[in-house]
């Protein structure tokens, strides 16, 4: 069996998820927490995580560093985020693999200055997507995937 990786774009709104069989796409996703307060969310992302790794079974998860935006709250809740994230990975024994906007970037493209639009296109080319309506935050989690699948070599625990 290939390695089966999920890719996540962390966000406390908006959450994109990603998962790899070895580098073929088998399953993306924009999971929106419902509204409401702020830990309900976090519950609901760890919740959703949860289901994805018990549901596929992977050997590794890909996580995207925090861009630190001009807005520290916005920052800090997508911190919190990350780490009801790294925490259902914790709590599966998975481990989670880190990589910063330009890594991604620069898997996806060839450059670590493209655009949004740009690593869109790149990863509907390489992986020959199907017509879907996605979200910016799927998009980044099948452009996380795509670099931690060309980077990353776990071995089955």
């Amino acid at each position: 069996m290939q390695n089966r990786s999920i890719a996540i774009d962390p966000g406390y709104d908006r959450m994109g998820a990603a998962v790899f069989e070895g580098s073929t796409l088998i399953h993306s996703e924009c999971f929106e927490p419902p509204k409401g307060g702020f830990a309900e969310r976090l519950r609901a992302i760890h919740e959703r995580v949860a289901a994805l790794i018990t549901e596929y079974s992977p050997s590794s998860l890909a996580l995207e560093t925090l861009f630190f935006s001009k807005n520290q709250t916005t920052a800090i809740k997508v911190a919190e985020a990350r780490g009801v994230i790294e925490l259902a990975a914790a709590e599966a024994s998975i481990p989670v693999v880190e990589y910063s906007p330009q890594a991604v970037k620069t898997a996806v493209t060839g450059s670590g200055n493209a655009d949004k639009e740009g690593v869109k296109k790149m990863a509907m080319l390489l992986l020959k997507l199907p017509e879907k309506k996605r979200l910016d935050d799927e998009y980044d989690a099948i452009a996380l995937g795509v670099a931690h699948t060309a980077s990353y070599k776990s071995t089955p625990l």
